[in-house]
């Protein structure tokens, strides 16, 4: 039987439903930040300068302020993106990395679809949260025993996983995921 997936698209919007970027523009300011400069960017991503600015153009529209800082001359010079384009760039990532942990993980559409038995699931309690880096370790009391999972911060957070917090541990055979109820 062919499997089927699930794709989706993923754009960041301003308050009036506008889009300010998705996929394309978070390449260009990806590579603005990594290369320091708008010409290195352009030929990473593989588009025209003139088409970069059109981007960066549509960007600052629709969020009201600048997204990069050019500098002329000296060792200082390139092209720096702004505290904005730095927390839209964080932002976008941030949903990326959730839908890479839901929509693109065949688990979770397992958890979606019941198809996990009473047995692969372990209520308890939350009795300490440790992040660091890019984890968290989830440590859940289950009488007469503690459980750690290794989850992301960002999954994490989206829980907004806390110590007393009451939640399911469900186990599969390679991974332990949280719920919260």
């Amino acid at each position: 039987m062919e499997r089927t997936l699930a794709k989706t698209k993923l754009w960041l919007v301003n308050n009036r439903d506008k889009p300010i970027i998705g996929e394309g523009k978070a390449a260009l300011l990806e590579s603005i930040r990594d290369e320091g400069s708008l010409n290195k960017a352009c030929k990473k991503v593989k588009i025209s300068y003139k088409h970069a600015w059109l981007l960066l153009k549509e960007i600052e529209e629709s969020v009201g302020e600048p997204v990069i800082i050019k500098k002329r001359g000296g060792k200082a010079q390139g092209t720096f993106l702004t505290e904005k384009a730095i927390s839209l760039l964080d932002a976008y990532n941030t949903y990326q990395s959730i839908l890479a942990q839901t929509i693109y993980d065949a688990t979770f559409w397992e958890v979606i679809g019941l198809k996990i038995s009473a047995r692969n699931q372990i209520k308890g309690k939350v009795i300490e949260v440790e992040k660091e880096g890019l984890i968290a370790k989830v440590k859940i009391s289950i009488e007469p025993t503690t459980i750690t999972a290794v989850i992301t911060k960002e999954a994490a957070d989206a829980l907004d996983i806390k110590k007393d917090d009451k939640v399911v541990a469900v186990v599969k055979a390679t991974e332990v995921m949280i719920g919260k109820e």
